[in-house]
């Protein structure tokens, strides 16, 4: 593949510490556009600085603007990564390599809480390069419901998969981690009706939740920093479902 006819699509806010090393790991000769939600910090500097095409626009949401995003790009193919992703070797070579006769490419994607990789958020298979034009991207949120957020790439054609892996380090700490926690589950709830019958569902299945990361996931030999993912990570859709109850 021509990498000159794939732009990587880079949404951000306030991502000074982490976007110079994201960009600098795309494959080279790749070219980048950062569609940045008015950050206050050197985010914007940082992005043109690294040769990226930079359109500044007020935020709206997740779905939005990654469908604004994609409609900025004029070449044939698009990789959405995010600025707290990184590509690895295998990643590059292997985007280099790959044929053009698909609509799209799954990227396996490992994430990692305050530098340590997590199992039950390791080896996601997500859809990330892809024909600009066979793509559409739709809202996924994870207690259901109507919110936009937790979007994903939807691709009307053949899919294939590319070797290597995107690099995720999505939390540098705790506190980042509960900022996230309660953005993401107040938009969440915003997107379902009130229902006592629905805190009490979801309630009643975090020991189930916990046994299957812990054993299933392996979280349980991840430690401190992977039991305090497993257990939040279970009672997000109570969280969810207790914010949207109470209005």
């Amino acid at each position: 593949m021509n990498l000159a006819d794939i732009t990587a699509v880079i949404l951000t806010k306030n991502e000074e510490r982490r976007l110079a090393r994201t960009l600098e790991a795309l494959p080279k000769g790749m070219p980048a556009f950062v569609l940045d939600a008015e950050s206050s910090d050197a985010t914007q500097r940082i992005a043109q600085a690294h040769g990226a095409r930079l359109l500044v626009r007020a935020w709206t949401d997740f779905v939005e603007a990654r469908r604004f995003a994609l409609a900025q790009i004029t070449t044939a193919w698009a990789f959405a990564v995010d600025a707290d992703e990184v590509f690895d070797e295998r990643l590059r070579t292997a985007l280099a390599d790959a044929p053009t006769d698909v609509e799209g490419y799954l990227v396996r994607r490992d994430t990692s809480f305050a530098g340590q990789p997590i199992r039950m958020w390791s080896g996601e298979r997500l859809l990330r390069c892809f024909r600009v034009d066979a793509v559409r991207v739709e809202a996924f949120p994870t207690t259901g419901g109507d919110a936009a957020l937790h979007e994903r790439y939807v691709c009307a054609g053949s899919v294939g998969e590319l070797a290597g892996c995107l690099q995720h380090d999505s939390y540098a700490d705790r506190d980042e981690y509960r900022r996230k926690f309660s953005r993401y589950t107040e938009i969440e709830a915003r997107g379902l009706p009130p229902s006592f019958s629905r805190l009490a569902r979801e309630s009643s299945l975090v020991a189930w939740r916990l046994v299957k990361f812990a054993f299933v996931r392996g979280e349980l030999l991840d430690g401190p920093r992977g039991w305090y993912v497993m257990w939040w990570s279970a009672l997000y859709p109570v969280v969810v479902a207790w914010r949207a109850w109470r209005g």
